[in-house]
């Protein structure tokens, strides 16, 4: 570490690993809520529980960023932050507004637009949020060196904040509701999210694998490009058949096909600084979930996603467990993942425990990895005779629910596969290992 002012990250990163727990473990409540319909129906019904799995994910990634922004800005720019006690007081408000949301939800206090549920209290504390940390970041690149992957991170977080003020827009009409919503929740995951990731991957991969900054920022440029180009007009794919022009059928169902491309350039992107770099990074577990990311953001966001965008496929597929299967593995591969990249990477040089229990932390990505593919599969399968039986053969929805309790079952079991493997990941990010233990104990003796 080599600015001191890189530990309030350290703030950020434990914030979101506790989130990160909270979130994977309401995950797995509601995973149970739909095998056993009437669990907590009347202490902590299933659209509640949801509203916590779903908003959890959202502020603990958005802590993830904002701790990884404050720890690679000030290596990127040689500068201190610009003002510590901002990023520490940002922090606390962000976790006291999150936590608040939250019990809110438990009391029935919410705006009820799906994954913008907060109340206008929370949007507007959000908003205060986003100044202080754009403010902070912003004045740290300005008064520092300014590269490719630092702008670009700090652009996707502006345009992040920006576009989050399309919550405050809430039309009677359904169909411009349903328009503007998009704006915020395709433009962010499909959209300006990718420009973060992909500035935090081309962090990683300077840092690890030692291959020129010149090359590096090349991929990055062609990455960021391919994202925008087919992101921002692959927010038609969403409005297919809620009341908008037809000519959105052809717009969403070209570029969407096309968004596929910057997911795919991540995986050459990773794997070949990887291979090019030559140098054995002694942080494995940091590298595998770099390449981890890539390949799993291609195969969630891009090729589950290509599996029902097409217009005349999507007819039958959309709101099935289709959507789920590509939502859980895209959510979990681009942003979940990049994530746990950067904390793992960072977190030993914060805490100063380096070496740590790398095999502990990729047990970890294995057994969360390999629950997270398992669910989908089995919710892919859900979806294919969902969409089939319910929306080609007319069957009644809740007959069709009663032929899919066997995916259900399987979905649960992997939704505490999953919960498993991240108690492992924090854990052994968290927690001394034993290398570690001898290490500092060994430091600690006095010379003979």
């Amino acid at each position: 570490m080599k600015y001191q002012t890189q530990k309030v990250a350290l703030y950020y990163f434990v914030g979101a690993l506790v989130l990160f727990l909270a979130q994977v473990t309401f995950g797995a409540l509601a995973g149970a809520v739909y095998v056993w319909p009437n669990l907590l129906a009347d202490t902590l019904p299933f659209n509640v529980i949801r509203m916590i799995h779903t908003n959890s994910l959202i502020v603990w990634l958005l802590m993830g960023f904002m701790g990884a922004a404050y720890y690679l800005v000030p290596e990127e720019a040689e500068t201190e932050i610009y003002s510590p006690f901002l990023a520490k007081l940002q922090f606390w408000l962000f976790l006291g507004g999150g936590a608040a949301a939250i019990v809110g939800y438990i009391f029935g206090v919410h705006g009820g637009r799906e994954f913008l549920e907060q109340p206008l209290w929370i949007k507007l504390a959000i908003v205060g949020v986003m100044l202080i940390f754009l403010f902070n970041l912003s004045m740290t690149v300005l008064k520092g060196r300014k590269t490719a992957v630092s702008m670009i991170l700090v652009i996707g977080l502006w345009m992040v904040a920006l576009l989050f003020l399309f919550a405050f827009y809430n039309p009677v009409n359904l169909v411009l509701d349903k328009v503007f919503w998009w704006w915020v929740v395709h433009l962010w995951v499909e959209g300006v999210w990718e420009l973060i990731m992909a500035s935090i991957l081309a962090f990683l991969m300077i840092k690890m694998t030692g291959v020129d900054r010149e090359i590096v920022e090349k991929w990055l440029y062609l990455i960021v490009s391919l994202a925008l180009f087919t992101g921002l007009l692959g927010t038609g794919h969403h409005y297919y058949w809620i009341g908008a022009p037809g000519y959105w059928q052809w717009i969403g169902s070209v570029f969407s096909t096309l968004e596929v491309a910057p997911f795919f350039a991540m995986v050459l992107f990773t794997f070949y600084m990887v291979w090019k770099g030559g140098r054995k990074h002694p942080n494995h577990a940091a590298i595998l979930w770099a390449l981890g990311c890539s390949v799993f953001a291609f195969f969630g966001a891009g090729v589950w996603g290509f599996l029902h965008t097409l217009a005349n496929v999507n007819y039958y597929t959309h709101g099935t467990q289709v959507t789920a299967a590509h939502g859980h593995l895209a959510f979990y591969g681009a942003y979940v993942m990049v994530n746990l990249a950067i904390i793992t990477y960072a977190l030993p040089k914060l805490l100063g425990r380096e070496p740590y229990n790398q095999t502990l932390n990729m047990w970890g990505f294995w057994i969360c990895s390999s629950g997270v593919a398992f669910m989908t599969f089995t919710l892919t399968f859900a979806g294919v005779i969902q969409s089939h039986v319910q929306r080609f053969l007319g069957e009644a929805y809740m007959d069709v629910q009663d032929q899919m309790m066997f995916f259900y079952q399987l979905r649960l079991g992997s939704g505490l596969v999953v919960v498993i493997g991240a108690f492992i990941i924090v854990y052994s990010l968290l927690v001394p290992g034993k290398e570690t233990q001898r290490v500092n104990a060994t430091a600690q003796q006095p010379a003979e």
